[in-house]
């Protein structure tokens, strides 16, 4: 019998994961399935295949008005400007004016003067505390978390599912969009095609009452398995995404975590662009490097040995099962961090043989060529 920790909260497929016999643990403040059938069966699904995930713990704010895009433009380190229509989408940073990483998020441009931002679930609180805090009159500011359920269809048929389920007649949105939807002709949703497994698919916005229909429209398909937050990670690690808390928090500038792909040089007067400018100048303390690991799991914490000295600690690390081996970031010295680098990773009093390596660690997948 299933006892849940009456603290945590829940999102609307709770139930559902309990007839699935899911395991559940806490996350962010939630209590979300871990696994069901296991990790590594539940990630090769994914790689082959199809999964679904639910991600309703994830923040939904909705950004209108007349000053909208000027607002989010100064909170976000990406350029804006290059929504240039509805329906388009982008991942982008908000920063502290110190440089540090306050969240990543993507945003969704649903309408001429709307955005929908979704967020993680770990910030809620403070990311709506830095919108109101900074929101100026003219921009209306709309947490719709509570009534909005999240749910990822990721893998190589998955774009296959959904097109089933939408109709001949409607059209899968490109890489980086979003298109609105009516599953099996009765359920309206928002259907985004992004995603956190480097496999193509989309993620679906509906209504919170709506998600088990929608979960188990999902779950019909034989392609479809239920996955959970380990092989979400097991997959997101393996294409050195980065995950909040992990790879990149307050104390991380985007220059150093990697991320100065997401704060174009050619955009100004966003929250935080003096430090990024400044670390964009000099050569970054620490910088985030990826590593394979022979002879181990590496887990976050483990230290990182060069010639015997620890030099850093793994960020994020786990068995990889495309490759059959462990993968892990760290923040390492700026001078060590290039392709080839040789190091160490303290595991279990042990010692496991490391190189850094240029990511993705997995090369090919159902986006591969896109």
């Amino acid at each position: 019998m299933h006892v849940s920790d009456p603290d945590l909260k829940r999102t609307p497929l709770h139930e559902e994961h309990l007839m699935l016999g899911a395991r559940m643990v806490p996350f962010a403040g939630w209590e979300m399935p871990v696994q069901y059938s296991g990790i590594i069966d539940e990630h090769r699904a994914v790689r082959s295949s199809a999964g679904v995930f639910d991600v309703s713990h994830m923040a939904e704010f909705r950004v209108s008005g007349e000053c909208a895009f000027d607002f989010l433009q100064r909170l976000l380190t990406n350029d804006l400007s290059r929504l240039s229509e509805v329906g388009s989408a982008q991942y982008s940073l908000m920063l502290e004016h110190d440089g540090g990483i306050i969240d990543d998020l993507i945003v969704y441009r649903t309408g001429d003067l709307e955005y929908l931002v979704i967020a993680n679930a770990g910030n809620h609180e403070a990311d709506a505390e830095w919108f109101l805090k900074h929101k100026p009159a003219g921009v209306e500011f709309a947490d719709e978390s509570a009534r909005t359920a999240l749910i990822a269809l990721q893998g190589p048929l998955a774009l296959g599912v959904i097109q089933e389920l939408c109709g001949v007649e409607w059209e899968v949105p490109q890489r980086f969009h979003v298109a609105s939807a009516t599953l099996d002709s009765t359920v309206p949703c928002l259907v985004a095609r992004t995603g956190y497994t480097g496999e193509d698919g989309v993620e679906i916005l509906c209504r919170s009452v709506d998600a088990p229909s929608v979960w188990r429209l999902l779950l019909s398909f034989p392609e479809v398995t239920p996955c959970g937050l380990g092989a979400r990670d097991t997959l997101r690690i393996e294409m050195g995404y980065h995950l909040y808390g992990n790879d990149m928090d307050r104390t991380r500038n985007p220059i150093s975590a990697g991320l100065g792909w997401v704060v174009p040089a050619s955009k100004s007067g966003y929250i935080g662009e003096e430090a990024v400018a400044a670390a964009r100048d000099g050569v970054p303390a620490t910088r985030l490097a990826f590593l394979v690991v022979e002879g181990g799991i590496p887990r976050p914490g483990h230290p990182v040995l060069h010639h015997g000295a620890v030099v850093g600690n793994v960020a994020s690390g786990t068995f990889s099962p495309t490759l059959d081996t462990g993968i892990a970031t760290a923040y390492l010295p700026s001078e060590l961090v290039s392709e080839g680098t040789e190091l160490e990773v303290e595991i279990r009093s042990k010692t496991a043989r490391a190189t850094i390596v240029r990511p993705p660690f997995v090369k090919t997948t159902s986006l591969s060529g896109q």
